[in-house]
């Protein structure tokens, strides 16, 4: 049974810095596409970032650079590292893989964690 559990999340005020992390079991992260996804209030969910199964990673433009994906295999878990964040980046995030490609469409993906809230605001 593939299981996912994200942790991280919390309050942060404008410009600060959050670490998401997604520790599998199940499946070996390495061994699959990897993402990030977000649901805003009153909003789809929307990806953030994937990387594939060589570690090349993919970002949502409106990111303007500020986040990182990664993953590190001895322990299984994913992590998206984000920075000066903003108000608008409010929202739940979702991990989430595929044995596939590494695409910004969510029906592509078989696996996903719960979610974590991420709240910006001073």
């Amino acid at each position: 049974q593939v299981q996912f559990v994200e942790s991280g999340g919390g309050l942060v005020q404008p410009g600060g810095s959050l670490r998401l992390s997604c520790t599998a079991s199940g499946l070996k992260v390495d061994d699959y596409s990897v993402a990030w996804f977000r649901r805003a209030p009153g909003k789809e969910r929307e990806a953030v970032a994937c990387m594939n199964g060589g570690d090349k990673a993919f970002y949502a433009r409106s990111l303007k650079g500020r986040f990182t994906i990664s993953r590190e295999a001895a322990n299984n878990t994913m992590y998206l590292q984000m920075n000066n964040l903003e108000p608008d980046d409010t929202a739940v995030y979702y991990c989430a893989a595929n044995d596939e490609l590494c695409v910004f469409v969510e029906t592509y993906y078989k696996y996903w964690g719960r979610g974590t809230q991420v709240t910006v605001s001073s």
